[in-house]
């Protein structure tokens, strides 16, 4: 099956870039006033690794250090205004060639401005967010083309709670494909404002009844279910339908750790079905911290790296052999 016309337009290339084309799965056109409420005013900085904030000697005193101003870490900081968000990331978009998977309240913003390079994606973070019909509308009427980010983790929802089997039966029934986050997030998430979140929720082995029973299903696993290997990898083996996105991961963890995590996935035989992506919410540069993460993995060949950059997700989303040749540049055989 071809992707629907949405999907073909939002990835055709408006101008050659011979630079190889980079498709990544996982971007957010997010308000930065939504991390100023977690953090603090803009321009508002993060650790990098995120493991590099303080201990705190209890959980209460976590927001404080997460909040502060002044973090004692290499920290990048974000843009002061949305406007600067979208610009700076659309810029790297350019000048790397990527292809992005774009989810948040600023999304429509982006694809008017850059609408060869951004493909919409609906975010979703349970039942009270939207409604099966409201949502079978979006896709029907064009709005969107991918189900994600689904973010039910932060709810405290495992994918097979019944509450949610309605809407993976529509992603199904429309061939929509769907992300959803399984896996990190901010450290320390529960004593910040998601207080539902939890760390066996990290574990995507939650999602099996869920695509039992929609075999049709195209879903991949946010953020790799960073840190449960072990769980990844029977899934993957037992289902091999499963992509997974790297997410965050790629920058927010130690890059020992990130590289063999990676490792893992590859050398069990699943690098075939690894998606790059970012997870750049508010600090554009991120983009490019994910790619050298990639870029500087040695035990990839030359061939995964381009497969975990495009080949992969082009399978994936059932890019055309048209479209694929107008994001290299190149005229179709």
């Amino acid at each position: 099956m071809k992707l629907p016309s949405v999907i073909i337009l939002s990835f055709a290339a408006s101008a050659v870039n011979a630079q190889e084309p980079i498709i990544d799965a996982h971007v957010h056109a997010s308000e930065i006033a939504s991390f100023a409420a977690l953090a603090r005013p803009p321009p508002i900085p993060h650790c990098i690794p995120m493991t590099d904030y303080p201990v705190p000697s209890s959980g209460k005193d976590w927001p404080a250090i997460f909040k502060s101003g002044k973090p004692p870490c290499r920290a990048t900081w974000s843009p002061a205004t949305d406007d600067e968000v979208r610009e700076r990331s659309l810029a790297i978009m350019k000048r790397r060639n990527i292809y992005g998977v774009v989810s948040g309240s600023h999304v429509a913003r982006w694809h008017a401005v850059a609408p060869e390079r951004v493909i919409r994606s609906l975010g979703f973070g349970g039942p009270g967010a939207m409604s099966v019909d409201s949502m079978r509308k979006e896709f029907k009427e064009g709005r969107f083309a991918v189900l994600g980010e689904v973010t039910t983790q932060y709810s405290g929802l495992s994918p097979d709670d019944p509450s949610l089997a309605p809407y993976w039966a529509l992603a199904e029934e429309l061939d929509v494909p769907v992300g959803i986050h399984i896996g990190t997030g901010p450290v320390g998430a529960p004593y910040l404002r998601f207080d539902r979140y939890r760390a066996r929720l990290h574990s995507p082995l939650g999602l099996e009844e869920v695509l039992v029973r929609n075999p049709g299903l195209r879903v991949y696993i946010m953020h790799a279910a960073w840190p449960m290997i072990d769980d990844l990898l029977a899934v993957l083996w037992t289902h091999p339908q499963v992509y997974v996105d790297l997410g965050a991961i790629n920058w927010a963890l130690p890059r020992a750790e990130f590289h063999r995590y990676l490792q893992r996935i590859v050398e069990a035989g699943f690098g075939k079905r690894v998606l790059f992506g970012s997870d750049q919410m508010i600090w554009p540069e991120t983009m490019e911290m994910a790619i050298e993460a990639i870029e500087s993995a040695t035990f990839l060949t030359a061939e995964q790296r381009r497969d975990i950059f495009f080949n992969n997700g082009a399978r994936f989303f059932r890019l055309s052999p048209e479209r694929i040749a107008a994001m290299r540049g190149k005229k179709p055989n």
